[in-house]
């Protein structure tokens, strides 16, 4: 053998590698010829697959390797895309920086077609080609080929103007950078066509600095180093093309320091309508004094400013809207006869849900109209139903007979229509389906209440009539799990959840000792006063129960099994169930005829029938039906956290800090039935019950199997989900508001504590929980359930408190009422706005608060006493939002019916 023999286990290439003494590796690698690098190649192979298996215990020799290999392989490759495929290799990088001085080194005796191409294959690799920079560059500058466009190549360029010269004792400006990088022309024009634009362009905003992006680049235009044209179309097609707003300022930057000639603004007129009718509120914005600036020298046809027009007045932002009805109001001043092509668009602001707007717009109309333009007022006439009343009358007497008369048909409230409740299977499952059930509960965890009961059920029933042929039907589905179906030692089944403990027993995978109800199930592994360990423990206990029973005496049915979808039980149908167990002599399980009366709807008329059937189950089932049953009453008070400062006086509560607001907290009373007669494990529902201050993490919370557990007894639910309800307001955490809108479709009174959820709801931090509170609130009043004075009391309340923020209040509300539920919302509105009008100041978010509310007001009709406050508002000096929506309200509310 010779002494580089790669063959020879004491290679020295092969030991540098392993010592991690890379700097060795290309004085080793030269003397190499092209078969011993071959050969060489292979055993590095090896070593790259033997520290792929290694464990994390042997990091830091793997670590050490890693450098050593990536370079060696490198430089014993002899195909560019090899070579390429092994730098660019993850298991070798693994976040670690390029060997870029080695790795050229051992490259330096490759030809310049081979280095170049090379070069193009490192920058197609997106993972990696930002990071390869350097490397690219210099193969890129050593082969003299093309420079690469890749948008990862592009992004390594960008950020390699910043950090190339750090490690010199004085770093240069961007603009001497620009100027003396040798693929500046080249690579500039890519930074508009990248699908991201390179981050590290955002890193300075400051025009005045000397590493702002736009102002060098704008620079660099006028000196014609790069062509302005190529700068101009790139930042407009860019914008053009959308994005994250972040990432648009940049390009918006730019063409504003390029500063565009009258010229070069005309000549790009349908991109400025096009961004001012779809780009994002700053390049609207900007659009629109483009087309300004072209309107007031007439170069903007009244075709144009209309079509622009259009699509303008029918944003949200009130700022574009306000700016361009000026802007049409100039252009009929210069031109009254372009009114013809402009005015008609001006009914796009109409639908507009700021009455100010709409009031402007109908201003233009009564400055241009002509007593001639009959025409042009029965074209306007058509699109005045999306005013406001106030406003559609105003227009009707403008537009004369053309607007149609002023009178208002009789106003209809809209509500959604209430949910209706889908009835659950009458059939039990066959085997097979069971089989399926049980595989879909323990294979993928959460599933319906209504497929876990099922399950559940066909597992008690065909236990019963053939535990063998569910034993042999079982196996197979759940032939993957962890305490294995096949046989072996007994599990315990405090370790299984869900439907396994019941599966185990028919299995035959549990002892019936073990099973015992005196054992009594775990939390589930959330702290002892947790709700929702609470409800895991007894869904667990019923499982238990069940498979206990299996292996002892098997039920025949499930008396708890729901006859709703909501979890909901009909008392007829248990009272047949029950009629059956005394037939055929069966001993009713305690738990599961526990459950039964936790879901059983309360209907006094089935009592007699349960007294009837002249067993103990009747007669409980018939105290409860009479009054056991009835939902613990709730106590409310105000609490402020622990960790609060004193707040001094005068301290104003919308400028509270988050955590010194006070809270409102539920504390339902005590259920003596259940203490007394209910088995262990449903007790702890009554220990939650009383304690409502302590509470656990959002992530042990249950899923809908859980929720089923009292689906007649939502206010006792509501109390216990009103603490994540009140966070997500204060503390803005996202998914509180969630579970409201099917709270509401469930079971039992709507009491205060739903009413208080719903209300905190509907100023939550984030609107997707908004929208469920304000989907639970039509919910209710669908059903004829809403107290919405309640709602609106509650809501005075937390305005007080400061958990919910006036200006989230107004925006559900305004969705509410975008609906078509008007007189609900303002019946709301009509209790709520009081705290906001008695102080002095106004709470952000008032003024809007008040627009929804007078807008409601002049749809619906409603008439009454004028909310307290607002009196004092209306009479305010000033033309704020809150003084104008105040004069509207209490006009709205005295106008004649």
């Amino acid at each position: 053998m010779s002494l580089m023999d790669p063959m020879d286990p004491m290679n020295p290439m092969l030991e540098a590698v392993r010592e991690g003494r890379t700097d060795l590796i290309p004085r080793l690698l030269k003397p190499l010829t092209p078969p011993e690098r071959r050969e060489l190649l292979a055993r590095l192979a090896d070593l790259r697959r033997e520290i792929r298996g290694w464990d994390w215990n042997h990091w830091q020799e793997r670590d050490r390797i890693r450098s050593g290999l990536l370079v060696a392989g490198a430089g014993c490759h002899t195909g560019a895309a090899a070579a390429a495929s092994w730098i660019g290799a993850p298991d070798l990088r693994d976040g670690q920086q390029l060997p870029t001085g080695l790795l050229l080194d051992v490259l330096a005796d490759r030809d310049p077609g081979w280095l170049g191409d090379l070069a193009h294959r490192l920058a197609d690799r997106p993972a990696t080609a930002e990071a390869d920079y350097p490397l690219i560059r210099e193969l890129v500058r050593r082969s003299g080929c093309p420079v690469p466009t890749t948008d990862a190549f592009v992004h390594g360029w960008v950020r390699s103007i910043f950090t190339m010269d750090r490690a010199r004792s004085t770093h240069r400006p961007l603009s001497i950078v620009l100027r003396q990088d040798p693929y500046a022309r080249q690579l500039v024009p890519q930074l508009f066509v990248t699908a991201e634009s390179p981050e590290a362009l955002h890193w300075c905003s400051d025009p005045t600095a000397p590493n702002h992006w736009p102002s060098e680049l704008a620079a660099l235009a006028q000196e014609g180093i790069i062509e302005r044209r190529v700068l101009v179309d790139g930042c407009v097609a860019r914008l053009l093309r959308g994005g994250r707003q972040n990432q648009l300022k940049f390009f918006l930057a730019m063409l504003e320091r390029l500063e565009l000639t009258p010229a070069e603004e005309r000549e790009r007129t349908a991109d400025w309508i096009a961004m001012a009718a779809d780009g994002p509120s700053p390049l609207a914005g900007h659009a629109q004094q483009v087309l300004a600036r072209l309107s007031g020298a007439g170069e903007l046809p009244a075709q144009q400013l209309a079509q622009m027009s259009c699509a303008v007045l029918r944003r949200p932002e009130k700022k574009l809207v306000r700016a361009q009805l000026v802007l049409l109001g100039q252009a009929l001043r210069r031109d009254p006869a372009a009114r013809h092509a402009v005015l008609p668009t001006v009914a796009g602001a109409f639908g507009h849900e700021d009455t100010a707007l709409q009031e402007r717009a109908l201003g233009l109309l009564v400055r241009h109209l002509r007593p001639g333009d009959r025409g042009l007022r029965r074209e306007l006439a058509l699109h005045t139903g999306t005013l406001s009343p106030v406003h559609r009358r105003a227009a009707a007497q403008l537009l004369g007979s053309a607007g149609g008369s002023c009178a208002e048909p009789a106003y209809e409230e809209v509500l959604p229509p209430a949910p209706v409740r889908r009835r659950l299977a009458s059939e039990p499952p066959t085997l097979a389906g069971t089989a399926e059930l049980v595989a879909a509960s323990v294979t993928c965890g959460e599933q319906s209440a209504a497929a876990f009961e099922s399950a559940l059920d066909g597992l008690v029933r065909h236990a019963r009539h053939d535990r063998a042929a569910l034993a042999e039907a079982l196996r197979p589905v759940l032939g993957g799990c962890w305490w294995h179906p096949g046989g072996g030692r007994p599990v315990d089944p405090e370790r299984l959840s869900g439907l396994e403990p019941m599966a185990a027993a028919v299995l035959g995978r549990v002892r019936a000792h073990d099973l015992r109800p005196d054992r009594g199930p775990r939390g589930d592994g959330c702290r002892p006063d947790c709700v929702h360990a609470a409800l895991s423990a007894v869904t667990a206990s019923r499982v238990a129960e069940a498979a206990y029973r299996v292996l002892t005496d098997p039920l025949p049915f499930l008396l708890a099994t729901p006859t709703w979808e909501t979890g909901s039980l009909e008392p007829e149908e248990l009272l047949v169930r029950l009629a059956a167990y005394r037939r055929t002599g069966a001993e009713p399980a305690p738990a599961d005829f526990a459950q039964a009366l936790l879901r059983v709807r309360r209907d006094p008329a089935a009592a007699p029938a349960a007294a009837a059937l002249r067993t103990p189950e009747g007669d409980r089932l018939a105290a409860w039906l009479t009054g056991a049953g009835e939902p613990p009453a709730v106590l409310r008070r105000v609490t402020v956290p622990a960790a609060a400062p004193d707040l001094q006086a005068g301290h104003l509560w919308w400028d509270r800090p988050a955590a010194a607001a006070r809270q409102i907290v539920l504390e339902p009373r005590e259920r003596c039935v259940v203490r007394q007669e209910f088995p262990a494990a449903f007790r702890r529902l009554d220990l939650a019950l009383a304690e409502p201050g302590r509470s656990c993490s959002r992530a042990c919370e249950g899923g809908l199997v859980q929720q089923a557990v009292l689906p007649e007894d939502r206010e006792t639910q509501a109390a216990w989900l009103l603490p994540e309800v009140t966070a997500g307001a204060t503390a803005r955490e996202r998914g509180a508001g969630a579970p409201l809108p099917r709270l509401a479709e469930l079971g039992g009174p709507a009491g205060p504590a739903l009413h208080l959820a719903v209300a905190t709801g509907l100023g939550a931090g984030h609107a997707e929980d908004r929208r469920a509170a304000v989907e639970a609130l039509l919910l209710l009043a669908a059903r004829g359930e809403l107290d919405a004075p309640r709602v609106g009391r509650d809501l005075a309340e937390l305005l007080g408190l400061g958990t919910v923020k006036p200006s989230r209040l107004a925006e559900a509300a305004r969705a509410a009422a975008a609906t078509g539920a008007y007189a609900t919302t303002w019946a709301v509105l009509a209790e709520a706005l009081a705290p906001l009008l008695a102080v002095g100041a106004a709470a952000r978010g008032t003024g809007e608060l008040l627009a929804v509310a007078a807008d409601c007001v002049e749809r619906c009709g409603a008439r009454g006493p004028v909310p307290a406050g607002l009196a004092e508002a209306a009479t305010r000096t000033g033309s704020s939002q809150l003084v104008t929506q105040a004069r509207r309200l209490r006009a709205a509310l005295a106008a004649p019916s």
